[in-house]
């Protein structure tokens, strides 16, 4: 939650425009807090982050307002190390930021990597592993959305071999298995392939990184998927 510095309360667009203007924290200050890896880590467990999340986006779509954050004090509380509780892999969407989706989490709380399409590429997988590693972080959530448009892209390249400009191609290629895997199954095949791409980037995350495999395994960390819903501005966690 924020801190409040007074009872004035934002509805939401005025929350999503607080976004715009920098209260959305990235994954900054990479290897900038050597103390905080040497132990000051957060207290928080995997399940009790994940049940704050789930709390967090309650508020959100029940009362979407935030409090006016003191993110001077805010700021300087953090400013000499972090302690984050949650790591993002989040679409780059602008109407995904996950620090409004789950009520407004502070300065210091999630350690967030954003991209089209909710991937992990080397870039990205060295930050999640530096964020559980090395700053304590016992959860990661994948987080795909509703109308998804890096997956839309490559469900039309599945359909119809679309060749796309750019590095927008190859970025869209590693999403194709995704669709494929979900071609023949009944419904919306965007939102049906957004929930594989998501549950195959967690699954990527669990395996294909020794140092994330090897905290699960001695039960540090949990790697979750889950799907915002732009409309009604739900996440649905999902294994």
């Amino acid at each position: 939650m924020c801190v409040v510095c007074d009872q004035r309360m934002l509805g939401r667009r005025d929350v999503l425009g607080l976004a715009g203007m920098g209260l959305v924290a990235g994954a900054t200050g990479l290897f900038s807090q050597p103390a905080m890896a040497s132990g000051n880590t957060t207290s928080v467990t995997a399940d009790q982050a994940l049940e704050k999340l789930k709390a967090g986006n309650a508020r959100y779509v029940s009362n979407p307002q935030l409090c006016v954050a003191d993110l001077t004090n805010n700021r300087a509380t953090v400013a000499k190390g972090q302690a984050p509780w949650a790591s993002f892999v989040s679409c780059a969407d602008s109407r995904v930021p996950p620090e409004l989706l789950f009520g407004g989490v502070g300065l210091g709380e999630l350690f967030v990597s954003r991209n089209a399409g909710n991937m992990v590429d080397t870039a990205t997988m060295g930050t999640l592993e530096y964020g559980a590693e090395h700053l304590g972080v016992p959860l990661i959530v994948v987080l795909g959305h509703e109308r998804c448009g890096a997956v839309a892209a490559a469900v039309e390249v599945f359909k119809t071999g679309a060749k796309l400009p750019g590095s927008i191609g190859p970025m869209v290629k590693p999403i194709v298995p995704a669709v494929k895997a979900i071609s023949k199954k009944e419904g919306d095949m965007v939102d049906n392939a957004v929930r594989e791409n998501a549950r195959r980037t967690a699954e990527k995350i669990k395996t294909q990184s020794p140092i994330i495999a090897h905290l699960i395994k001695a039960g540090k960390v949990k790697v979750v998927a889950a799907r915002y819903d732009l409309d009604d501005g739900k996440v649905e966690f999902f294994a």
